[in-house]
């Protein structure tokens, strides 16, 4: 049996969960989500806890089995408490505004980017003490796959370390020329 498909899934009491066929939709105080289930798994929720079975002992029915259940586990995180993800910007004269739902991106180009934020993720711009962008929702792949598209705009250089990085990635640095000699 999966090690992570076996455990059970906490409900917290602001969360309330439906499960219809293959269909799973979780509400909290931050929103709701809905996600369709696989038909070899089976999705019970008994109590305040969710547990996920599975049909067969195959190989792609045991895959399907730890990913439904860390699914359902992210979707009941993401109502009640939500994911957030840090970004570093750094290089001289590069800047990030927010305008409305939008990002405007001043970074060394000939032109400022604008980003439209998907449906559901709010970004917050913070000046204290780097530049930093964070993105926030309740969708954890949305959340991560939003900074990764604000990461490629401009990913980190190893020589400087100018660009966009995560707030918990490290740049391993190379020497340049100079140091050669």
């Amino acid at each position: 049996m999966s090690r992570i498909g076996r455990l059970p899934i906490k409900v917290p009491k602001e969360a309330k969960v439906q499960i219809s066929g293959h269909n799973i939709s979780v509400q909290g105080p931050k929103g709701k989500l809905e996600r369709q289930i696989h038909p070899k798994i089976q999705v019970k929720y008994e109590g305040d806890q969710i547990t996920v079975t599975r049909s067969d002992d195959s190989k792609p029915t045991k895959a399907l089995h730890g990913l439904t259940r860390a699914l359902i586990a992210n979707m009941v995180t993401g109502v009640t408490k939500g994911f957030t993800r840090e970004l570093i910007v750094t290089g001289v004269g590069y800047k990030v505004e927010s305008k409305g739902k939008n990002l405007v991106l001043h970074l060394g180009y000939s032109h400022p980017i604008e980003f439209p934020l998907p449906e559901g993720i709010s970004a917050k711009v913070d000046t204290s003490k780097d530049l930093r962008i964070i993105v926030e929702g309740i969708d954890k792949e949305l959340v991560g796959l939003t900074a990764a598209r604000i990461r490629a705009f401009r990913p980190p250089e190893p020589y400087k370390g100018k660009g966009i990085q995560y707030s918990d990635e490290e740049i391993i640095r190379k020497a340049g020329k100079a140091a050669a000699k």
